[in-house]
């Protein structure tokens, strides 16, 4: 298939492609957020984005375009922490916002989205995702020079704050004092550099570790939503794929225990508090924000808002009794 006109001529001022040659390729499911196509050049397969305006989403929601260039950012921030946790950036095209990065093929990099479908709970990947995230968080909270390549404020509300806290805000009003606070607190909360959209769907399963790919809400902000973010994902999971719950639980707390045992940056008890805190919120979010999950039943859902709207209303401060919670409202 011959590629966008937009995204053959970023590959040319990439210096990629020759301005008199041509490319085909296929458009690469999962673009939510942009244009993603896999393309085949003579030396290779790559992967090229392009950020779309307007997701691709029921609700209205927009994003501006720049953020793949704080995406190209984030991973070459975090490949530099810690090696091959990320595609190789092959190039970035500022004119026409377009990212060019190595393919890695899904017969040695699954997708761990898919391995969760299908029931594969694998407590010990589980940890070597908290662990790199803890890493990243790490090494980038002590670059006195990472803040200010990031820029991001408004990109992170436009596309996590507003159609995810704020969009829940609005479905659930006697929510919305605690849903807004934690907008809120989670803006204030300047420490290191955050991935943004630390989703199964955004890892693959590589035989050296986790890979996170998907950086557009790339941001200098709160590390404990990066938490959040993914341990909501392993609850969600549970009733996605109930037989595989106990250890969706046990990659639930591999996860939390390698992140905070790699939480250098600050104390532990103020962290994991935030982000016990996030996870109710982002767990109605994914119910009734702009960007629903798509696998809930009626009945899984109505049991998301009932965990999430009691936590919301009795803040707990560690992860672990989130966990119990959920673990309890399962068994009910």
């Amino acid at each position: 298939m011959r590629l966008p006109g937009g995204i053959r001529d970023g590959l040319r001022r990439m210096g990629l492609l020759a301005r008199d040659a041509d490319a085909e390729g296929e458009p690469l499911a999962g673009g939510v957020s942009s244009d993603i196509w896999r393309v085949r050049l003579p030396f290779g397969d790559i992967v090229v984005k392009q950020a779309l305006a307007r997701l691709r989403v029921a609700a209205e929601w927009t994003a501006p375009v720049e953020r793949n260039v704080y995406e190209a950012r984030w991973m070459r921030a975090a490949a530099a922490a810690v090696p091959g946790c990320t595609p190789t950036v092959l190039g970035h095209d500022p004119v026409g916002l377009c990212l060019a990065m190595s393919y890695l093929p899904p017969q040695s990099h699954p997708l761990w989205k898919d391995q969760l479908r299908d029931g594969v709970a694998d407590a010990a990947f589980a940890a070597a995702v908290g662990d790199t995230l803890a890493r990243i968080h790490s090494v980038t909270a002590a670059d006195a020079g990472a803040p200010a390549l990031f820029p991001t404020d408004a990109i992170f509300g436009a596309i996590r704050l507003e159609p995810y806290l704020l969009a829940a805000a609005v479905a659930h009003p006697d929510r919305a004092s605690a849903l807004r606070a934690l907008a809120h607190d989670t803006m204030a909360n300047k420490r290191a550099l955050v991935h943004g959209d630390v989703s199964p769907k955004n890892i693959l399963a590589g035989p050296h570790g986790p890979v996170f790919l998907d950086a557009e809400c790339a941001w200098w902000g709160d590390p404990a939503f990066d938490a959040a973010f993914c341990l909501n994902h392993l609850l969600l999971k549970c009733l996605w794929t109930p037989q595989a719950t106990s250890g969706f639980l046990a990659c639930f707390d591999a996860l939390a225990a390698a992140w905070l045992a790699g939480a250098d940056w600050e104390r532990h008890a103020p962290l994991e508090r935030r982000a016990a805190r996030l996870l109710p919120g982002l767990l109605l979010a994914r119910v009734d924000g702009k960007s629903p999950v798509e696998y809930l039943t009626d009945a899984g859902r109505a049991r998301v808002r009932s965990v999430a709207r009691r936590l919301l209303a009795e803040p707990v401060a560690s992860l672990g009794a989130v966990r119990d919670a959920w673990e309890k409202e399962l068994s009910a």
